[in-house]
């Protein structure tokens, strides 16, 4: 057990010192180039039409929800919130989708597609794929039971794409908690962001590639024991993912949520709790012994629904304002959210 937070303890202060940095340090404020109008006189019915193509879509596929919800998260860790993921590769352009932590990962794209078809006939070139990408995660989430946000509009879309920032901004599932941090911490997130953006996970799905080290251990067969996880369920686990991986097992997906998986609540952090969190990322939130504060907040979060649900849109909203400040300048509206303009 870890000991009280002294200096005495060698593992409390590099935490203790991030800490400091994510509460007193950087913080992503109020975005002025964004406001909630911004489409008032020029698309009225944008939102109506986003939202109505939103609910037609969750309703024949649940699992669209969270695919939707992954697509805007990818999107801002990267260079902003400008719709840059949703390029596709050219000649010219080297694209994010190819990136590891997306490739395979991500879906929807075609879905991005048939709204923006939507938006061009009854506004051309009004409405910009960011801003679309964005009321549409928002709705996914409204869509399988969770809570509302404003969503402040104007962003443009970027020109370009970096393969290189897809590598290194995005958190990925094996992380411990400290690198985890320092990846929120980058972006202007608090902690309490960062465990209320991870409760995503309370919807969607995981590929065994994903876990796979967690159930049966690196590569010397030695799993982290600082990280529980129940036998009953490290056994179903493993029962859907073989220990030598083939190209198709390895694209078994498991529920990051087993108990509700297509709603949106807090059961997420209650799993936690119980040592199943399905990705080690996530596992260590409430692990770790570098989570004193984590900890806390993830208990908070599984006793109180409410505390989740507004701190989640509180932090939906902060993400959204992560602009990018080249593409205030060069920045589109495209016609086609897969390619630039011509």
């Amino acid at each position: 057990m870890a000991k009280p937070h002294s200096m005495e303890n060698p593992l409390f202060f590099p935490l203790a010192l991030l800490i400091n940095i994510f509460t007193i340090g950087i913080t992503a404020n109020a975005n002025p180039s964004l406001t909630l109008d911004y489409y008032l006189t020029s698309c009225p019915n944008a939102l109506d039409i986003v939202r109505k193509e939103m609910e037609c879509i969750v309703q024949s596929e649940p699992r669209m929800a969270a695919s939707i919800l992954r697509l805007h998260f990818h999107d801002c860790f990267v260079q902003g919130c400008d719709a840059s993921i949703l390029l596709d590769e050219t000649i010219t352009l080297q694209g994010e989708k190819k990136a590891p932590q997306s490739k395979n990962s991500l879906r929807g794209f075609d879905v991005i597609d048939r709204i923006k078809n939507k938006l061009e006939s009854e506004c051309p070139g009004i409405v910009s794929c960011a801003d679309l990408l964005t009321i549409a995660a928002r709705d996914a989430v409204i869509l399988v039971g969770g809570p509302y946000w404003h969503v402040p509009l104007g962003r443009k879309d970027s020109i370009s794409a970096s393969y290189i920032k897809a590598k290194t901004n995005l958190p990925t599932s094996d992380q411990n908690l400290v690198p985890l941090m320092a990846k929120f911490m980058f972006h202007g997130f608090s902690v309490t962001d960062m465990i209320a953006l991870i409760g995503a996970h309370t919807i969607g799905l995981a590929r065994c590639k994903n876990f796979r080290e967690r159930i049966y251990g690196d590569f010397e067969g030695t799993i982290d024991q600082s990280n529980p996880i129940s036998q009953i369920y490290l056994e179903k686990l493993q029962s859907g993912c073989s220990v030598v991986p083939t190209a198709i097992d390895e694209n078994n997906t498991t529920a990051m949520d087993y108990v509700t998986p297509y709603i949106f609540d807090n059961s997420f952090y209650q799993i936690l709790l119980r040592g199943e969190g399905l990705l080690n990322s996530d596992q260590e939130m409430y692990s770790s012994l570098f989570g004193i504060q984590t900890k806390k907040i993830v208990r908070k979060f599984a006793e109180d629904g409410i505390a989740f649900f507004n701190q989640f849109s509180d932090s939906m909203v902060k993400m959204g304002n992560i602009i990018n400040p080249d593409t205030i300048e060069t920045g589109e509206v495209r016609k086609n959210c897969r390619f630039v303009n011509t």
